[in-house]
């Protein structure tokens, strides 16, 4: 016989894994944004990757992924649909044909324009839940598990 205690280590799990946790956190933040930007048919996802896209130099595949710690697979099939509705457009790298470059196309900024006020308010109706040095600790502990 095992001397394993299923439910003290399943209660140890619940109590003390970071792992589950964080993806528990990730899941209810990620439902809220969805909610909120469903209007728009726009998903928490894609609020992220048009956002990537709207700086000023359109960024690569292999850059956007590593900024939002996807891998390139994930990041093309996120993208497929928002090529569809013509928010993001995908070209060829000019300096590198195996690359590609995206772009946010003039409708991917007005889309992006409306859910930015949408953005904030949900996300200040979050910050009003936690102290100053709550929300300082949280992002910075966040951070470095990434």
């Amino acid at each position: 016989m095992s001397n394993f205690d299923s439910l003290a280590v399943a209660h140890e799990v619940r109590d003390s894994c970071l792992c589950l946790h964080t993806q528990r956190a990730a899941r209810a933040l990620a439902r809220r944004f969805d909610e909120v930007f469903a209007p728009l048919n726009l998903t928490n996802g894609q609020y992220s990757l048009l956002m990537f896209l709207s700086g000023p130099v359109p960024p690569g595949m292999a850059a956007l992924a590593q900024a939002l710690a996807m891998d390139r697979t994930t990041l093309t099939s996120n993208l497929k649909p928002l090529e569809r509705r013509g928010l993001v457009t995908i070209a060829v790298d000019k300096n590198d044909k195996r690359g590609r470059k995206l772009r946010l196309t003039a409708e991917g900024r007005r889309l992006l324009a409306k859910a930015v006020p949408i953005w904030r308010r949900t996300h200040a109706k979050l910050n009003r839940r936690f102290s100053r040095e709550q929300l300082v600790a949280m992002r910075a502990g966040l951070m470095e598990l990434v």
